[in-house]
């Protein structure tokens, strides 16, 4: 029962978080990559994977690994190593055996059910499959969930490759124009973003530096997707930052449901 109700807390905490601005939430996902340009024969990284107020600060709870997929530059999924979740974060490596680029993402998609039954309160969380039969026949009330999630950061090692960026047509996602291991201080960058595979528009981007907790000003800049999915940002200095879009409302795949589905990606810039 403690279980599901961390789980519970967990999706309505995301689904408030996806409907308010940025500034405004006092938890951030977020995967931390130890490089992300790399070059040599078989280099590894380790990634930490933690929720916190403070940008990469190991201060609240970690992320579950459990919803872990990393992608390398052949398209062919590639499995973590020493993976461990302690009181503040999650780490794992990841052995970039290949050349190219590598996507690693922690990906959620869930299915959450509120309803009265005999006049009790009711709740149910599971899987789009699982919905057709989770709602018992008598059950008023009833108002379904879908939340969407997508954490993600990027590594390369030698020549940046693309098979690993392609979009799965779920959820929203970031199909990158420029290259997200190509970023450089000064230069601008453009992404689009992808709503269930076709472009997003009209939805709020915020990109913040990491090293928040050492600044007054957190140094946000925030930007609007066009039609066609599009954004643009130029980079003010280098070092890792944390890019987040929500979308909430609007059609959802599963008929009759409340939707809300977020993106969440940190991109290394280097320098000039």
């Amino acid at each position: 029962m403690k279980t599901f109700l961390r789980t519970a807390c967990a999706a309505a905490a995301l689904a408030a978080a996806l409907a308010a601005p940025m500034a405004a939430q006092a938890h951030r996902q977020w995967l931390l990559p130890s490089s992300t340009v790399l070059s040599g024969s078989d280099p590894w990284i380790t990634v930490d994977a933690a929720v916190s107020n403070d940008l990469f600060i190991f201060e609240h709870v970690p992320m579950r690994l459990d919803g872990l997929m990393i992608t390398g530059p052949d398209g062919q999924t590639v499995e973590p190593q020493n993976p461990a979740t302690g009181k503040y974060r999650s780490t794992f490596d990841v052995q970039l055996a290949k050349p190219g680029t590598y996507r690693i993402a922690s990906v959620g998609d869930g299915v959450m059910a509120f309803y009265k039954l005999n006049g009790e309160q009711k709740r149910w969380r599971g899987s789009e499959a699982e919905l057709k039969t989770a709602v018992p026949a008598g059950a008023t009330e009833v108002r379904i969930s879908h939340n969407q999630r997508r954490v993600e950061t990027f590594a390369t090692v030698g020549e940046p490759t693309t098979e690993a960026l392609q979009i799965t047509g779920k959820g929203l996602e970031l199909a990158p124009i420029t290259h997200p291991n190509d970023l450089f201080a000064g230069e601008t960058a453009q992404f689009r973003l992808m709503l269930d595979g076709q472009p997003a528009s009209g939805v709020e981007v915020s990109i913040v530096r990491g090293g928040v907790r050492y600044r007054d000003d957190p140094g946000e800049m925030t930007t609007t997707t066009g039609t066609d999915g599009v954004f643009s940002v130029t980079w003010p200095e280098p070092g890792m930052y944390w890019l987040e879009a929500g979308v909430r409302g609007g059609p959802s795949p599963i008929e009759g449901a409340e939707r809300a589905a977020g993106y969440v990606a940190t991109l290394e810039v280097l320098p000039e």
